[in-house]
């Protein structure tokens, strides 16, 4: 009896602890790193992940052989940047193709493979691994069948500017998105442009003037 029962709790406990591991949260590393996680499906012979900032590039990974290719001053973000930006050239068949843009680099990654294949892929959509914000916008967990991403988005450009962050879960099996959570705001910037910047209205409010009085004439003696 005492060893059906130390065996039952065994049991419980290697379950609590499978399940515990599977929920917890794990923050995702540096977009580079991110990018350099990518296992194309298409017979790429070789290809080379680009970083440019501020005009200058530099090779971040290079997956086979040597490629004699033009610098590009354009290509994608995962992250909004206006100092940088990131692009992959690749070589199949003896020719030569470039990824600028985040519609191109979803269909050079092809069936997802991993949870950073996940947050690529979703990069399309305008989701982000927020590099400044990871607790709320840059994190996963993942069970035996989905992929949990805590990811953010620029819903607003305008006044305010703000970002939200989303729990999008993904299929391991087919990639696609089966749920998408609304966590709210997390970020919301108010300029001097911005007609309903709180701070504005209340520097702008002034107390209304006083009417004048209506002047008094003198009393005759």
């Amino acid at each position: 009896m005492i060893k059906c029962t130390l065996r039952f709790t065994t049991l419980v406990l290697l379950l609590f602890t499978v399940l515990g591991n599977a929920q917890e949260k794990k923050k995702f590393s540096s977009i580079s790193n991110i990018l350099q996680r990518i296992e194309p499906d298409d017979k790429v012979d070789s290809w080379v992940l680009v970083y440019n900032s501020y005009g200058k590039g530099e090779e971040i990974k290079v997956s086979g052989g040597k490629i004699n290719y033009t610098p590009q001053f354009s290509g994608f973000n995962m992250f909004p940047s206006e100092d940088s930006f990131y692009y992959i050239v690749y070589s199949s068949g003896g020719k030569i193709n470039y990824i600028l843009d985040t519609e191109a680099l979803k269909v050079f990654v092809g069936k997802i493979d991993n949870v950073q294949e996940a947050a690529i892929i979703l990069a399309a959509d305008g989701y982000m691994v927020d590099e400044e914000f990871k607790d709320l916008a840059g994190n996963y967990h993942e069970d035996q069948k989905n992929y949990y991403l805590d990811l953010g988005k620029l819903t607003s450009k305008e006044c305010p500017y703000q970002k939200t962050h989303y729990t999008l879960t993904v299929s391991k099996a087919t990639g696609l998105v089966s749920n998408v959570k609304d966590n709210g705001t997390y970020i919301e910037l108010y300029n001097k442009k911005c007609a309903n910047n709180p701070r504005l209205l209340k520097v702008e409010k002034k107390e209304e003037p006083k009417t004048d009085e209506p002047k008094k004439t003198p009393k005759r003696r």
